[in-house]
C-alpha cells in the first residue's frame, strides 16, 4: 500500500516547477516524466521490502507504464529483452555450465588447499579472486563464475545449504567486492568506456586505458580489504575455522581426476568468450560486436555441444532475469521521459555556490543514489554532463568530476538492482532484500568517506588536478 500510495500521490500531484541550470537553461517536468519518478517511487518501495517477489515487481514496472500511458508497450516491453539483459542471461548460463561440469568445484578445492581453513582468510580468498577476475572480465561475468564456487564452499561449510552468517558474508561480499573491481580497469564494466566519451566531446581531453587504471587501482583493492573488515563484522562466521578443512579439499580434488573433456571443452569456450571481450578495448574491428551477442554464442555453444541439454534451461533462474528486465525499463523510462535530467539538474545546482569540495562530493553522492536504482551507465549518462557543465563555474577540474563519478557508479551496494552481481548474489537465498539494503547503507558510508579522501589527499598526491 505505501508503493501504491507514493504512485498515486506522485503521479496524480499538479505540475511540478522546472529545473534550471546554472546557464538559465530550463529543464520542464512533463506528466510522462512525473509517471516515470512515481513507478520509480513504487518500484523502489516494493524492491526494499520485498512486498513481491523481485522478479514480479520487476514486470510490476512495465505493467503500470503501459497502463498509466507512460510509454508505448513496445517500447516499455522491448526494454525487457535489451542486450544487457541477455548479457545477464548468458553470464548465469556460464555459471551453470561451470557447477555441472565440475570446473566449480575444482576451483574451490584448490583454492581452500591455498588459503586454509580460517573462515576470515576463506573470505579473504574469495573476495580477492572476484576482485582479481574484474581487472580483464566483466564484472557480470565474474559474479556469474564466482558464485557456484561459493555454494561449493559453503557445502563444505556444513550446513547442508540451510541459512548462515558465513554464507550470507561469502555472498553479499562477493557482490559488494565484484564492484569494486569493476571499477580498476576499462574491462571491468562498459560504464567506463561511456564515461570516457562524455569526458573527451565535454572537454576535448581524453584519458588512456593505463591512465584510468593508475587512479582506480589503489580505491578498488581498498574497498576490498574494508569490505572484507566490514562483512567479519557484520556476518562473522559461526566457526573460526573448519578442522581438516585443507586436507579434505585436497581429497576431493584428487579424487576428481583429470580434467574430463567436458570441462576442458567448456573452459576453451569460457575463456575464448573472455578473450574476444577483452581484445575489444584493444582492436577497433572487434569492437563493433556486441557483447552480448558475444556471450549468447557461448550459450548456444554450450547446447549444440551437448555440455547442457533442456533441463538446465529450465534451472534458469527467471526471478533474476526478470527483475534486471524492469530495472532496465525503469532506467529507460526516467532517460526518455527526462526526468532523470531533471533530478540530476535539481540535485547538482544545490551545489553551484559551495566549496568545490562539496561540489564533487555531492556529485558522487548523487551518482551513488542513482546507481542503485538505474544501469550505472545510464546514472553516468545523466550526471556526468551536467556536472561537466556545472565545474567550471567553481573552479573544478574535470578530471576529479570524471574519477568521482566513476568510483561511485561502480559500487551500488544498497539494492539488488544496482548491480547484476548484486543480483546473482541473492539467488543463493543466504540473506533478504533488507539485509542487503542494511549492510549496503554501511558499505555506502564507507565508500563515501574513501572516496573524500581520495578527492582531497589521495588523487591530488598522485597527480590528479583537482582544481582549475
Amino acid at each position: 500500500m505505501l508503493g501504491a500510495g507514493l504512485f498515486v500521490l506522485t503521479f496524480y500531484s499538479p505540475p511540478w516547477p522546472d529545473a534550471v541550470d546554472p546557464a538559465g537553461k530550463h529543464f520542464a517536468l512533463s506528466h510522462e516524466g512525473k509517471g516515470a519518478l512515481a513507478v520509480f517511487l513504487l518500484a523502489g518501495t516494493w524492491w526494499v521490502f520485498e512486498v513481491l517477489p523481485i522478479g514480479i515487481t520487476g514486470l510490476a514496472i512495465g505493467v503500470f507504464q503501459t497502463l498509466f500511458f507512460i510509454r508505448p508497450a513496445k517500447d516499455v516491453f522491448g526494454n525487457f529483452m535489451d542486450p544487457s539483459v541477455l548479457f545477464i542471461f548468458g553470464s548465469i548460463v556460464i555459471g551453470q555450465v561451470f557447477t555441472k561440469t565440475g570446473l566449480t568445484r575444482r576451483m574451490a578445492y584448490t583454492m581452500l588447499t591455498v588459503v586454509g581453513e580460517r573462515t576470515s582468510m576463506i573470505y579473504l580468498g574469495c573476495f580477492s579472486v572476484t576482485v582479481v577476475l574484474t581487472h580483464f572480465m566483466a564484472h557480470t561475468a565474474v559474479a556469474a563464475t564466482i558464485y557456484p564456487l561459493l555454494v561449493a564452499i559453503h557445502g563444505l561449510y556444513g550446513s547442508d545449504g540451510s541459512k548462515t552468517r558465513f554464507g550470507k558474508g561469502l555472498f553479499i561480499g562477493m557482490a559488494y567486492t565484484a564492484g569494486a573491481g569493476s571499477i580498476i580497469t576499462l574491462l571491468g564494466a562498459a560504464r567506463g568506456a561511456v564515461a570516457i566519451g562524455f569526458f573527451r566531446d565535454i572537454t576535448g581531453k581524453t584519458i588512456s586505458f593505463f591512465e584510468y587504471s593508475y587512479y582506480f587501482f589503489p580505491l578498488g583493492w581498498l574497498m576490498l580489504l574494508l569490505i572484507w573488515g566490514l562483512i567479519m563484522v557484520l556476518c562473522r562466521p559461526e566457526r573460526k575455522t573448519i578442522p581438516g578443512l585443507k586436507q579434505r579439499a585436497r581429497q576431493l580434488r584428487a579424487d576428481m581426476g583429470p580434467l574430463t573433456r567436458k570441462e576442458a571443452t567448456a573452459a576453451a569456450i569460457i575463456i575464448a568468450c573472455v578473450v574476444v571481450l577483452a581484445l575489444q578495448s584493444f582492436f577497433p574491428p572487434l569492437a563493433k560486436l556486441n557483447k552480448s551477442g558475444i556471450l549468447i554464442v557461448t550459450t548456444l555453444l554450450f547446447y549444440i555441444l551437448k555440455i547442457l541439454d533442456l533441463s538446465d534451461l529450465e534451472q534458469i533462474p527467471w526471478n533474476i532475469i526478470l527483475l534486471f528486465s524492469g530495472a532496465m525499463s525503469i532506467g529507460l523510462c526516467l532517460w526518455e521521459t527526462g526526468a532523470a535530467n531533471w533530478l540530476a539538474v535539481n540535485w547538482l545546482v544545490m551545489f553551484k555556490k559551495a566549496n568545490w569540495f562539496v561540489f564533487v562530493i555531492g556529485i558522487g553522492f548523487f551518482v551513488m543514489v542513482m546507481t542503485n536504482f538505474i544501469m550505472n551507465v545510464a546514472a553516468i549518462a545523466i550526471s556526468l554532463p551536467v556536472a561537466l557543465v556545472i565545474a567550471p563555474y567553481l573552479g573544478v577540474a574535470p578530471e576529479v568530476i570524471f574519477y568521482a563519478s566513476l568510483v561511485t557508479a561502480g559500487m551500488p551496494f544498497m539494492l539488488l538492482i544496482g548491480a547484476a552481481p548484486n543480483a546473482i548474489a541473492y539467488d543463493s537465498s543466504q540473506f533478504t532484500t533488507a539485509e542487503f539494503f542494511i549492510y549496503g547503507v554501511y558499505a555506502s558510508l564507507i565508500l563515501m568517506v574513501v572516496l573524500a579522501l581520495a578527492v582531497f589527499f589521495l588523487w591530488p598526491w598522485m597527480g590528479m588536478p583537482v582544481k582549475l
